[in-house]
C-alpha cells in the first residue's frame, strides 16, 4: 500500500486551491518569494508559509534563501511536466467574465511559457512549422532530426555537445492544455525559448506567463520557419 499512500499524498498536495495556484504560477520557470505568491493567490503570509512548507516537503517545490528573502520554484522539469499534464487533462474552465480577465486568458492561449519552453498557439505553431521543415519527425515518436539538430546548432546557436550530453530528452512532446495538441519540450524546446527571448524576438507580458512576439520576432519566425504570426490569432 506504500505506493497507493504516496499517490494519495501527492494528490492531496495539489487538491488545495491555494497550493494549486502557487504551482501554476511557478510554471513560468522563475523563482518567486513567498510574498509574491501570497499576493498572486490573495492569501495571508502566514497561510502561504504553511502551504509552501508542505509543497517543499512533498518534493514539488525547491527553496533557496538569498539574504533575508526566501525563494521557491518548481523542484525540477519533471514537476513542471506533471502540472502541465494535469492541466491538459482537467475539464476546460468556463470562459472568464470581464474584459480584463478575457484579455488575459486570450493572451495566455495565444503565447506563453510552459516552465522553460513555449506553449499556446505559438508553441504549437513552432512545433508544426519545425515538423513541416523536416526538423522534427513525428512519424514514429517525437524526435529531432539531423536536419533539425543542424538548424538548432546553426541559426539558433545551440551548443551541440552540451545538448547531446544533457540527461533530459532532446525533444519531447508536451500536451498543450489550451490547444489540446502537442508542443515541443525537452532540451531543444528550452533552447528555442531561451534563444528567442535573448534575441528579443519574444517578450514577457507583465508578470504573467503570457508572452508576445515582437516585430523583429515576427520577421525571424517567418524567415526561419515560414510561420506567420498573424495565423496565431
Amino acid at each position: 500500500m506504500d505506493t497507493v499512500d504516496e499517490l494519495a499524498d501527492l494528490a492531496a498536495l495539489l487538491a488545495d486551491r491555494t497550493r494549486a495556484a502557487f504551482c501554476v504560477a511557478l510554471l513560468d520557470g522563475r523563482a518567486w518569494t513567498a510574498g509574491e505568491l501570497a499576493a498572486h493567490a490573495g492569501v495571508a503570509a502566514s497561510t502561504t508559509s504553511e502551504h509552501l512548507g508542505r509543497l517543499v516537503a512533498g518534493g514539488l517545490l525547491a527553496e533557496r534563501r538569498q539574504g533575508r528573502h526566501r525563494y521557491v520554484q518548481l523542484a525540477n522539469q519533471q514537476v513542471a511536466q506533471l502540472i502541465e499534464d494535469l492541466l491538459a487533462h482537467a475539464k476546460p474552465a468556463a470562459p472568464r467574465s470581464g474584459l480584463r480577465a478575457a484579455s488575459a486568458s486570450a493572451a495566455m492561449a495565444r503565447a506563453r511559457t510552459c516552465y522553460d519552453h513555449f506553449a499556446g498557439r505559438l508553441g504549437v505553431g513552432i512545433t508544426d512549422a519545425m515538423t513541416a521543415k523536416g526538423y522534427l519527425s513525428r512519424t514514429d515518436g517525437f524526435a529531432l532530426t539531423d536536419t533539425g539538430f543542424a538548424w538548432l546548432t546553426g541559426p539558433l546557436g545551440a551548443d551541440g555537445p552540451r545538448l547531446r550530453a544533457t540527461r533530459r530528452p532532446l525533444s519531447r512532446p508536451c500536451l498543450d492544455w489550451t490547444e489540446r495538441r502537442t508542443h515541443l519540450a525537452g532540451a531543444a524546446g528550452a533552447h528555442v525559448r531561451q534563444h528567442f527571448q535573448a534575441q528579443d524576438w519574444v517578450r514577457r507580458i507583465g508578470t504573467t506567463r503570457a508572452v508576445q512576439v515582437t516585430p523583429t520576432g515576427a520577421t525571424a519566425l517567418r524567415d526561419l520557419l515560414g510561420l506567420d504570426v498573424a495565423d496565431l490569432g
